[in-house]
């Protein structure tokens, strides 16, 4: 489930720093889609808020949780660049959680 959308200019401003730590970090071309979202996980163990990443490189989607709320993220947490291959989600695959 989604939490709700807050458009406070704190909370753009750290989605959009974590969308351009991504391309950075990935080396993803100026046109790939990035999406940064924060989440809300109700499930026992859970941060209460997530922050889900995800990319596209021409079809393929790839995708990382951070188990912290947007604002919090710095850029070490981010996966290593040599991972980028591993993040790739197979067609049909995704989170049952989010």
């Amino acid at each position: 489930m989604f939490a709700s959308v807050r458009k406070d200019p704190e909370r753009l401003q750290a989605v959009d720093r974590v969308a351009q730590w991504t391309r950075a970090r990935f080396g993803l071309p100026k046109e790939a889609a990035i999406s940064v979202a924060e989440v809300a996980c109700t499930l026992p163990g859970c941060a209460p808020l997530e922050t889900v990443v995800m990319f596209w490189i021409a079809e393929q989607r790839h995708q990382f949780k951070l188990f912290k709320p947007v604002a919090e993220v710095v850029v070490d947490d981010l996966p290593y660049a040599w991972l980028k291959d591993a993040l790739a989600v197979p067609e049909g695959v995704g989170w049952d959680c989010c």
